[in-house]
């Protein structure tokens, strides 16, 4: 920050696997559980860590195989090869020079990685004082709840792809073919009738979601026994009913950035912390860890981003040339 290398006007996100020092052949079910008479550092730290959000408090899913020697790691096949214990390295950037802002060690599994960018964008602005004006990331952050943590808690564009699953595979409309009037709280059908989030008067709360976060706006079942479109729009014997997230002010706002000329830019700017994971890699060979448990996880990915970060400084800032005697 000293010498002008980080902005703080964009960051980028992102976070890659690297393989534990457990062996893939040795571990214990998952659904048993480790032996009672297990004790060592790196179960210590396992234990101390189930209810954290970056490991075990990440997923509720029973992992298929737990590794006696590191137990926090992950069997997961996410990295494209075969199955192996992992650990994740989760960078925030800053895409001006590729400098890395913080580092965040987690397990693999993908709602830990978000919750790691958030920890990670909390810290820099709390230590740092660093508030970037967006922030570049991949499909796997664009959830509902992490595009509207970034726009109506932290005031960052998101320069991300929404994670959207509602397109219909059975030639149905799509979501996308109904127009929500946002004055009026209801969509519009192509047939032109309307899908409300209520009608019945008198209900307790019309601003209330349901317990997953999602509004309900149905159609009425006399308009769609009516309506010549029902073949292509709910062939059940159902009405047809549209969900909308609590959050879709802000997969909007997504969507309209993805429209702009920046975006080009942005998913350009993305590929620098993908560079910086394949040097990771390759160059600093660190495919595999040398130490167990979560703390030396963070110990090897921090003192990794160091040596990243010392590197850059030296190919960028010039060398100060020796006094003539």
């Amino acid at each position: 920050m000293a010498e002008g290398l980080v902005g703080g006007e964009g960051f980028a996100v992102d976070a890659s696997l690297i393989r534990a020092e457990a062996n893939r052949q040795t571990f214990h079910s998952g659904e048993e559980g480790l032996p009672a008479e297990l004790s060592t550092r790196a179960v210590d730290e396992y234990l101390a860590v189930l209810d954290d959000a970056a490991f075990g408090g990440a997923s509720q899913a029973v992992p298929p195989r737990i590794s006696p020697s590191d137990p926090a790691s992950r069997y997961t096949s996410a990295h494209g090869g075969r199955a192996e214990f992992c650990y994740a390295t989760n960078y925030l950037i800053d895409v001006e020079h590729a400098v890395i802002v913080d580092v965040e060690a987690s397990t693999a599994v993908r709602q830990a990685e978000v919750t790691a960018a958030k920890r990670m964008i909390a810290r820099v602005h709390d230590d740092l004082g660093l508030w970037p004006r967006k922030l570049i990331g991949d499909t796997g952050y664009g959830s509902a709840d992490m595009l509207g943590w970034l726009v109506n808690e932290r005031d960052i564009e998101p320069h991300i792809p929404v994670f959207d699953k509602s397109a219909r595979t059975d030639g149905a409309f799509d979501r996308t073919d109904f127009l929500f009037d946002h004055e009026l709280d209801h969509y519009t059908c192509p047939a032109g009738k309307q899908l409300r989030h209520f009608r019945r008067t008198g209900h307790v709360d019309h601003n209330r979601p349901n317990a997953d976060g999602l509004y309900r706006y149905r159609a009425s079942k006399l308009d769609c026994d009516a309506c010549a479109l029902k073949p292509r729009c709910c062939p059940g014997a159902e009405p047809r009913k549209v969900l909308r997230s609590v959050q879709e002010g802000a997969r909007d706002l997504a969507r309209v950035i993805a429209q702009e000329d920046e975006w080009i830019t942005s998913r350009r700017e993305r590929k620098k912390v993908e560079m910086l994971f394949a040097h990771l890699k390759r160059i600093l060979r660190l495919d595999r860890l040398r130490l167990r448990g979560p703390n030396g996880a963070r110990d090897e990915f921090h003192l990794a981003a160091a040596a990243q970060n010392l590197r850059k400084m030296a190919k960028i800032i010039p060398m100060s040339q020796p006094a003539m005697a």
